[in-house]
């Protein structure tokens, strides 16, 4: 099957979403189907042999690091050489608007898919009047598709709630190959901790922006004797981050990848995730296939992952002691503590991304060939 992905975010950008695209491509194109990855313009051309079709754009003002590269005429000269048996959005917003327009023009069938809970975000950039507006707006673009995959069962209800239709979800996915318990280093732990390894290590993974609610993490740090705080990422929220965090043992190690990545998960002693916008959570999977113990905000697409001690601890992101109470229990019993980290190895083993692709190209065949499948569950 040929297929072209509309992204609004690709290569070099490092996020969940892009982890996710990266592996999604690798796994099609190894299984014999072509993709065509139309996105703003980073630089790269080509990705495990699919073509990446960059479109310039501008930084969004309040995100940097995020392009908005608007759709032009090239696309449909680009699309018509390809000729794609199918068109897959993630996230339509900008560049995406262009796939939408093109799969109706060309009457290619059209497979959408959520992955930024968009409307929580803009209450944490104080646009929190726009809610309304920016769901008739998803629900404008999501509609316009044969097929809605989510990342999360929580995703699937929110989108149904909102009147959007046919709506289902797309498994989740880990690289356990890389992620692995056995990357632990004393290094690695000099590296996060500035030269303290024997201090508890708590640690932060993901974009540094504000609707991560990285800042609430303070008062977990300043609860735990002797502990320091990595925070692993980049983002346009640290420079306000490092005033919030000054004085503390906070260590803004910047971005890692590969096997330093997967070395900082399975070095330190609790994950602490307090974002309550998360329709996944793909850096919880990750950490858990690095075996370390999960401490995060019981929202979203989150009780997907985590199970409450049995896997990971989960907090009420409303209560101010939930994320402190937690892990300090984490902290405090090095046997229940072994147990979460052998359960959630267990646990994110389930979830490679070879059957995260094969479940989305039932999918594919099911929207390109109604006649002679139904989807997957």
């Amino acid at each position: 099957m040929r297929i072209a992905l509309f992204t609004e975010t690709f290569l070099p950008k490092v996020d969940g979403i892009v982890t996710r695209l990266r592996h999604t491509v690798e796994h099609l194109q190894r299984n014999g189907d072509q993709v065509l990855v139309v996105a703003p313009d980073g630089g790269i051309t080509e990705y495990k042999g699919a073509r990446v079709y960059g479109v310039s754009g501008f930084p969004l003002p309040l995100y940097p690091e995020l392009k908005l590269a608007l759709p032009r005429p090239a696309i449909g000269h680009v699309l018509e050489e390809f000729q794609p048996d199918l068109i897959h959005v993630i996230n339509p917003a900008v560049l995406g608007l262009g796939g939408l327009y093109y799969a109706k023009v060309m009457q290619i069938p059209l497979v959408a898919s959520y992955h930024t809970h968009l409307p929580q975000y803009l209450k944490h950039y104080g646009l929190g009047m726009l809610e309304g507006v920016m769901w008739e707006l998803i629900k404008a673009s999501h509609n316009q598709a044969q097929l809605n995959l989510c990342t999360s069962t929580a995703m699937v209800q929110e989108l149904i709630d909102h009147d959007v239709e046919r709506v289902d979800l797309w498994q989740r996915g880990v690289d356990t190959e890389m992620f692995q318990p056995n990357l632990a280093s004393e290094k690695m732990r000099q590296h996060l901790s500035q030269g303290h390894p024997e201090s508890p290590i708590l640690l932060y993974v993901g974009r540094v922006s504000a609707e991560k609610e990285i800042d609430r993490i303070k008062p977990v740090l300043e609860a735990i004797p002797n502990a320091r705080l990595a925070i692993v990422g980049d983002g346009p929220h640290r420079q306000a981050l490092e005033k919030h965090f000054a004085g503390t043992p906070t260590h803004f190690v910047g971005y890692l990848a590969g096997l330093e990545l997967a070395s900082a998960f399975a070095s330190a002693d609790a994950f602490v995730f307090p974002s309550r916008t998360e329709t996944l959570g793909l850096v919880l999977l990750e950490a858990m296939a690095a075996g370390c113990p999960v401490v995060a905000a019981r929202s979203g697409g989150i009780p997907d992952i985590v199970t409450d001690g049995v896997n990971g601890y989960l907090f009420d992101p409303t209560d101010d002691q939930g994320a402190i109470a937690a892990t300090k229990r984490l902290l405090g019993a090095q046997t229940e503590r072994e147990t979460l980290r052998q359960n959630a190895r267990a646990e994110a083993e389930r979830w490679g991304w070879t059957a995260a692709t094969r479940q989305l190209q039932n999918y594919y065949r099911a929207v390109v060939y109604p006649q002679s499948m139904t989807p997957a569950a």
